[in-house]
């Protein structure tokens, strides 16, 4: 009877150990490159792996609109070593400059939303280098409701 069990839970064991493999850097910093007029779009990215597959993403976006978010992100290793596929969501803070007419003067206005993402990551072995590509639409949910759908991005990150 224990063989039955003890025989079937060691061969799932060595199945999983196969399947995971870890992330090949813990914390990475740089830019990320937007292609479309989205809240949080060119800015610069610091991403920390919390284990192996779980990770957060911070963005910070300078100029109009100023901007910062946070993604959490779910990581899934393909079978080329440093080459992973994600997915996850979040949520951003955006101020928008705006003139208003009545007042004859700019004001800025704060924008609420949330984003999803998904993407590939990849870690270069022998150089300490990462480089990113996803896409990240963005609904806005405060001051102005909009869907950006276009958000694709680059990001480069230096690895730690």
């Amino acid at each position: 009877m224990k063989k039955r069990i003890i025989v079937p839970l060691m061969l799932a064991a060595l199945m999983f150990a196969g399947a995971v493999s870890a992330q090949s850097y813990k914390t990475g910093l740089g830019v990320r490159l937007s292609s479309s007029q989205a809240m949080v779009n060119n800015s610069i990215t610091i991403k920390h792996f919390f284990n192996e597959r779980s990770a957060i993403e911070g963005l910070l976006s300078f100029g109009d609109p100023l901007a910062i978010g946070a993604l959490y992100e779910v990581h899934r290793p393909f079978s080329t070593e440093g080459l992973q596929w994600f997915y996850g969501g979040g949520g951003y803070l955006g101020f928008v400059k705006s003139w208003n007419p009545n007042k004859q003067k700019n004001e800025t206005d704060a924008n609420i939303g949330a984003m999803g993402v998904v993407g590939l990551d990849y870690k270069f072995m022998n150089i300490p280098l990462n480089l990113s590509l996803d896409w990240k639409p963005e609904l806005n949910l405060v001051s102005d409701i909009h869907f950006e759908p276009a958000a694709i991005g680059f990001s480069a990150r230096f690895t730690f």
